[in-house]
């Protein structure tokens, strides 16, 4: 395999702001590929896709060199360099290699896969986490998948459209797609490609979400007419499906501490044809205790480590911390138990995350259960879906009834 400089330098230039500078990988990729209109596609995708498994990697990478020479750590162009020796390619004939060997990298690299933390790439806290959750082998088998590439999912906007028609649609934009039974308005990608280019994408005909994502809405049992809180709103993915779902009869208020995040809910919401969606600000308390006793469903997609969703973020496991896992464990319980009191008698209360960890979940919950408020609420159901199992993200559901 050839390597052309200009595209060499920009994977190198991409690792730089994502490991030194602290940026988020899919943000520096997309500027990056926006900067030069003479890439073509091959160009971009190995752009993206080398970025992204030399992130996916790093720790083992790291660990590489550091082993030949200890000053070198989180150097961009040494870990394209022990990337391209692992791949079997030949260095570009310009980088300076003399004190990496190709043989010295292979005889390391096969002493280190023998240990999971650095066979699976993952900071030493998550792994611990990981194991005292599910055991060494299944924590394996969990970290196999988190390293696979994710696939591109799609949702049909069922406002607009059947997922079969949509899927005849993308075919004669030159987009394949295939389904997945388990997930009736999914459509999955058969390879990657720019689908925000599309007409169908600009005619809002569906959004980009992951099949495990798009249990969330069906989960919580939501029919026409009634009145949901998505309560940690986000940019809106669970909203817009609640209100397909909803067939925009009934109400939806979403919710957020980010204005900038609703802004772009509105901007979706539009696209869609979701009428039935109000966007509100969380800047006060005043916010939630006027919508005390009042909804049949409320949607808590909690704020967590992420940890079901790596495959698509690898970036994510190298930002965060266990001092920050703690920190978001205490801010779930305090969302819990402020947010669940927007729930009517009779009403439902939702708990969802894209973390696989039970401290994160099933712990959450049953803690919340048997507090003084909690005890309103009985417990109905629960959903775990595992990406070794699902072959997609991570995620976790819960249905409480209030009493």
């Amino acid at each position: 395999m050839s390597f052309h400089t200009n595209l060499v330098n920009a994977v190198i230039k991409g690792l730089d702001l994502i490991i030194i500078e602290g940026k988020y990988a899919d943000k520096v990729i997309f500027k990056l590929l926006k900067s030069n209109s003479k890439w073509g596609s091959r160009d971009r995708a190995f752009i993206a896709e080398t970025i992204y498994e030399i992130i996916r990697w790093k720790r083992l990478y790291n660990e590489i060199i550091i082993s030949i020479n200890p000053n070198k750590e989180n150097n961009s162009l040494l870990l394209f360099l022990v990337w391209t020796l692992i791949k079997g390619y030949n260095p570009p004939s310009w980088i300076n290699y003399k004190n990496i060997g190709h043989d010295e990298v292979k005889v390391i690299f096969k002493k280190l896969i023998k240990i999971r933390k650095f066979r699976h790439s993952i900071p030493d806290w998550i792994d611990e986490i990981g194991v005292k959750s599910f055991g060494k082998r299944k924590w394996d088998k969990e970290l196999t998948a988190l390293n696979e590439i994710a696939k591109v999912v799609i949702r049909a906007n069922r406002l607009k459209i059947k997922p079969e028609e949509l899927k005849e649609y993308l075919e004669r934009e030159n987009v394949n797609t295939y389904f997945n039974k388990k997930f009736p308005d999914a459509l999955i990608l058969e390879k990657r490609s720019n689908i925000f280019l599309t007409k169908s994408f600009k005619k809002g005909f569906f959004e980009v979400q992951d099949a495990s994502s798009q249990c969330v809405a069906y989960f919580t049992g939501v029919k026409p007419g009634m009145r949901v809180v998505d309560a940690c709103a986000g940019a809106g993915g669970k909203s817009l499906h609640l209100s397909a779902l909803m067939e925009n009869k009934g109400k939806i208020i979403s919710l957020d501490i980010k204005s900038n995040k609703l802004n772009e809910l509105r901007k979706r919401a539009k696209r869609a044809n979701s009428f039935n969606i109000e966007t509100k600000l969380i800047n006060n308390s005043k916010v939630i205790k006027k919508l005390h006793n009042s909804a049949d469903i409320v949607l808590i997609d909690a704020p967590c480590s992420g940890i079901g969703v790596l495959k698509r973020n690898p970036d994510a496991k190298w930002k965060l911390s266990l001092d920050f896992y703690e920190r978001t464990i205490i801010i779930q319980k305090e969302i819990l138990f402020k947010y669940s009191k927007m729930v009517k008698p009779g009403g439902l209360l939702i708990y969802a995350t894209c973390s696989i960890f039970p401290d994160e979940n099933e712990n959450q919950i049953r803690n919340f259960l048997i507090s003084d408020y909690g005890k309103k609420f009985k417990f109905i159901k629960e959903k775990v879906i595992m990406p070794s199992i699902s072959n997609f993200d991570g995620f976790y559901m819960c249905k409480l009834k209030r009493t």
